[in-house]
């Protein structure tokens, strides 16, 4: 893995972004957030599995409205997701609104981008310059690739907030192609201090959206770019966030709650694997320390596979070994499997 990038450090409310600072995990509602109620009810679902940053959609002044009463009812920073029109911006940072995302695809006229930048800065909100590859500026020289032309469109943004003395800057450049993601932020990271938000835009449904993400956001990763992650499912928004964890863990660049290691199943198990390890997947959500627990189908991959794991089970026909940092504990019987396994991670 490559040293990671250094970037200018930002404050987005509490939560810091770039120069250093863990990655951070964020997700965005999918709620209408004219309905305060509910609205704060998905957030509070995404705070109880460890999103730190959140983004609303804002389609009118209501919506930017609205954002004020959000606020009071959550604990993590609330970014307000604009397009199109810069006046839902200025509302929304009357409203309190915690960082902004602006696309210089549809808001780059000069005069716009002044009136919000001014406002942010008397705020000290920070701005996210966020290109997306389906909506380039209508300027785009179309004979340059797609990668080259979101990274001008950044620059070009970038460089007239700078011009405004605003570098509360964070920056984006999304595509659902992942060659064309990963070439753009490439690029752009040689050229600019401010932190990157990574990932994949449209990703799809979690089957294929997760893969998709995954791809993309790891390579990023594990080049040392990324100061911000959001894996963009067609589900629940907790699922982005439960994956987002999961890319983070697998590349050992934050540990965030439990770490599931379940062998695949084969011919030789004499239990349903697939079965049991869903049900301790299950539980284990709710669990938030950092624990690592093995779900295995054999002695050939039993302890001796999962040493490492804290706490972990080895099963055979009717009975299973419950072993620790791969010692036996006991052997329980199968009725028994889940409820020992996990009344022994919360002993753990």
């Amino acid at each position: 893995m490559n040293l990671r990038r250094k970037s200018k450090p930002i404050q987005i409310g509490k939560v810091t972004v770039g120069g250093g600072a863990p990655i951070v995990v964020q997700s965005m509602t999918k709620t209408d957030t004219r309905d305060v109620m509910s609205t704060i009810a998905q957030i509070k679902e995404l705070e109880d599995c460890g999103c730190e940053l959140v983004r609303v959609a804002v389609p009118d002044i209501e919506a930017a409205r609205a954002i004020r009463d959000i606020k009071r009812g959550v604990s993590i920073p609330v970014i307000a997701d604009i397009h199109f029109d810069y006046r839902l911006a200025l509302e929304a940072l009357k409203a309190g609104c915690d960082g902004l995302r602006l696309n210089p695809g549809n808001i780059g006229e000069p005069e716009k981008v002044k009136a919000i930048a001014q406002a942010a800065k008397e705020r000290n909100v920070p701005i996210r310059v966020g290109v997306n590859a389906g909506s380039l500026p209508r300027a785009a020289n179309p004979k340059l690739t797609i990668a080259r032309q979101m990274v001008d469109a950044a620059l070009h943004q970038i460089h007239l907030l700078e011009s405004l003395d605003f570098d509360l800057i964070k920056v984006s450049l999304k595509a659902f192609d992942v060659p064309t993601t990963i070439g753009a932020y490439q690029d752009i990271a040689q050229k600019i201090p401010y932190p990157l938000h990574i990932g994949i835009t449209e990703a799809g449904p979690p089957r294929t959206g997760i893969i998709r993400s995954t791809v993309g956001i790891s390579t990023l990763l594990y080049l040392g770019i990324g100061d911000t992650i959001r894996v963009s499912l067609t589900a629940h928004p907790r699922e982005e966030v439960i994956a987002a964890y999961e890319i983070l863990k697998s590349l050992n660049l934050r540990q965030h709650g439990p770490i599931l290691v379940s062998c695949p199943s084969c011919g030789r198990a004499e239990v349903d694997i697939v079965k049991l390890a869903e049900a301790v997947e299950e539980r284990l959500l709710k669990v938030d320390k950092p624990i690592k627990v093995a779900v295995m189908g054999c002695v050939v991959n039993g302890p001796g596979e999962a040493k490492d794991a804290d706490i972990g089970i080895a099963c055979g026909k009717g009975k299973a070994v419950l072993f620790k940092k791969g010692k036996k504990l006991r052997t329980i019987e199968e009725r028994d499997f889940v409820t020992a396994l996990m009344a022994e991670v919360e002993r753990f």
